[in-house]
């Protein structure tokens, strides 16, 4: 197994490809009790609408990620958005350990998340001929795919 503080990183990472898509799963995890955030600041991630609100939010992302009128990851509203998704989530992946230390890994993960992400995206669509739409549906199911498996192995 992992060590949690780099489950948390990782978690970031997720959230600097996709900002809802971390959250999204890590408070599915809260609401099915897999992880120990009840009675605590994050106690909101385990209520019961939020797993599906973060869900409807991380969906709507992944359609408006293909819409050409999207922004770049790093203008900053999006880019802040990213860091505090990865904080929030790498604390909640943390918190029976560490929370404030898994907050900052989780905040780092997303700056390097966005910030590779951004790059890697730009330079395969360059080399795929300018089309994004299989580009994103890679990075999708990347994201998806990391987020489920970070949590599975922190839970």
């Amino acid at each position: 197994m992992l060590n949690i503080y780099v489950l948390a990183g990782l978690i970031g990472i997720v959230c600097g490809l996709r900002a809802m898509t971390g959250p999204a799963v890590v408070s599915w995890a809260a609401y099915l009790g897999l992880l120990p955030v009840a009675d605590t600041w994050l106690d909101f991630l385990r209520y019961p609408a939020t797993p599906y609100i973060l869900t409807a939010l991380a969906v709507m992302e992944l359609i408006a990620d293909q819409l050409p009128k999207t922004p770049p990851r790093i203008v900053p509203v999006q880019f802040g958005t990213r860091i505090l998704t990865g904080a929030v989530c790498g604390a909640a992946l943390a918190f029976g350990v560490a929370p404030i230390t898994g907050l900052v890994l989780g905040a780092v993960g997303a700056i390097i998340g966005t910030l590779v992400g951004y790059t890697a995206r730009r330079r395969l669509v360059a080399a795929n001929g300018g089309r994004d739409f299989p580009v994103a549906l890679a990075e999708d199911f990347i994201a998806i795919a990391a987020a489920i498996a970070i949590v599975a192995m922190a839970s």
